[in-house]
């Protein structure tokens, strides 16, 4: 099921939630920074060492380089590729789906390797699933009459343009 911009929301307590279990995560596999992002490219939000680059953009290109890569997995016959992993000679990053919906991605340096960010992703990626997936229920049940979307969903853009 895919879910747009305006079928959930992000309260106080969710925002609290979330970084509890990307702190928890950033400390068991010793990665830098942990961002969140909406499929849209809507950065969530940031947890960890704050990246030396504009973060908006960052986002916008993370969610463009997801989408990119499912309809790439289309084309060979996968479904999608549910992580991605970007490896430079100083800086990696790994790059996960949560919950058909939001984008894990992973900062990480010499200070911990591929192997041990992959090992602690799988529990915190299940863990936000599990968040995600409330809050979107959530946002299914809204009232009628809410208010529509602004800007539409990109992946669903992009996934017309490949059917």
């Amino acid at each position: 099921m895919n879910f747009g911009a305006t079928s959930w929301s992000l309260s106080e307590a969710d925002h609290t939630s979330i970084g509890q279990v990307l702190q928890r995560f950033l400390f068991d596999s010793k990665a830098r920074c942990a961002l969140l992002v909406d499929k849209s490219g809507q950065l969530i939000t940031t947890t960890g060492e704050r990246p030396a680059f504009d973060v908006t953009a960052f986002a916008t290109l993370a969610a463009a380089d997801f989408a990119a890569n499912d309809q790439l997995a289309r084309l060979i016959g996968e479904r999608d590729f549910s992580t991605l992993f970007h490896q430079g000679e100083r800086e990696s990053m790994l790059l996960a789906d949560v919950s058909r919906r939001v984008i894990l991605v992973v900062l990480f340096d010499h200070r911990t390797t591929l192997g041990m960010v992959k090992l602690k992703l799988r529990s915190a990626v299940d863990e936000l699933g599990r968040l995600f997936e409330r809050m979107f229920s959530a946002g299914l049940k809204k009232p009628a009459g809410s208010a529509p979307a602004l800007l539409g969903d990109i992946e669903d853009e992009i996934d017309r343009l490949f059917q």
